[in-house]
């Protein structure tokens, strides 16, 4: 018979009470662990506090992990990468069914601020995509806001990490922000945008809080669980309960702020960009790319984040690895036995 799951005391203070009694002594500091705890992974909404997920800190730093460092080297690029990555299975999970957004009303103050980098998030990320594309985009915004991984503000998801050396979303930080956006493009995104913040959601991509573009291979794709393409972009969700609907139990934090950003540090990036050249891979060979180059060339935000070392060691999904095959079966996969490169038609 399976445990119940402690409640908040009891993984916190222990089981007896022993830790509270101690710590009640300290006059309140176990009330401002508690929000601060709270604060930090989320508050989840009081009609759904008894079916959603709870996950604890050291959880939430794993999942924040699986896109950092060296999860977050791109594996190969080109029509390579486009060729392995349809080598990777849509992942056998439901489609979870999402709720709408709509926390930010029309009045609220910060409602500008939030459909401002909603509407860049979209804009520079999938100006050039389909509608679909768009909201997809969009959804994995909002998604991560209500994901206890991320921030739980719009702004927040959009530039986290834009003052540190990488960040989630690479055009808050390499100059495209200076480039004055184009007028039809800009036009629809902010309907988009809009759309979202009022409710919508875009169930195609469900629970997903990552995506990439098909023409690279980043090392993470094969951590997550892939549910969808949407034109160019790839769309992946966490596997296990950390990527189910319940999971995503945080709310709003009614906050909506764009952080400083270095101008002259943009700009010096925007100016110091040039079109990369194309690298003639060669086997065993280890290609480090200039580190203004930060996005792939055809998108509207810049280039692709490649100040990673590119390596060639790349995980091969028909002779699966053991832990891509336990992954595969996670998802709901039947595995068959792996059949050579000849049999699958593969060149190397």
């Amino acid at each position: 018979m399976a445990s119940l799951p402690l409640s908040f005391e009891q993984r916190w203070l222990g089981s007896d009470g022993k830790a509270h009694r101690r710590l009640a002594l300290g006059g309140g500091l176990v009330a401002a662990l508690a929000l601060a705890l709270t604060f930090s992974l989320g508050n989840p909404d009081a009609s759904r506090a008894e079916s959603g997920i709870t996950i604890k800190a050291r959880e939430v730093a794993k999942l924040k992990s699986l896109d950092e460092g060296a999860q977050a080297e791109i594996l190969v690029v080109g029509d390579s990468a486009e060729e392995r990555n349809e080598l990777i299975p849509i992942s056998g999970l439901p489609r979870e069914q999402m709720s709408g957004f709509a926390a930010i009303q029309l009045k609220n103050a910060n409602y500008g601020t939030a459909l401002k980098c909603l509407t860049q998030a979209i804009y520079y990320e999938a100006a050039n995509e389909p509608l679909q594309g768009k909201r997809a985009v969009a959804q994995v915004v909002l998604n991560r806001l209500k994901h206890p991984a991320y921030p739980n503000s719009v702004c927040g998801v959009v530039y986290e990490g834009v003052n540190r050396p990488v960040c989630q979303f690479s055009f808050t930080c390499d100059g495209s922000l200076l480039r004055a956006p184009m007028a039809r493009q800009w036009a629809q995104s902010r309907e988009v945008a809009m759309a979202a913040l009022a409710g919508q959601v875009e169930q195609s991509v469900g629970s997903a809080t990552h995506y990439h573009a098909d023409y690279v291979l980043p090392r993470w794709a094969y951590t997550l669980s892939k549910i969808e393409k949407i034109g160019a972009h790839i769309f992946y969700r966490f596997p296990g309960s950390a990527g189910t609907e319940r999971a995503f139990t945080r709310r709003w934090n009614g906050r909506e702020f764009i952080p400083d950003l270095n101008e002259a540090r943009l700009r010096a990036l925007l100016a110091a960009q040039i079109e990369p050249e194309v690298p003639e891979f060669t086997p065993g060979t280890t290609v480090v790319p200039h580190v203004t180059d930060r996005h792939a060339p055809t998108d509207v935000g810049g280039r692709l984040d490649t100040t990673k070392t590119w390596r060639l060691s790349i995980p091969d999904p028909v002779t699966a690895s053991g832990s891509y095959k336990s992954l595969r079966e996670q998802q709901g996969e039947v595995v068959a036995a792996p059949e050579t490169p000849a049999e699958a038609g593969e060149t190397r």
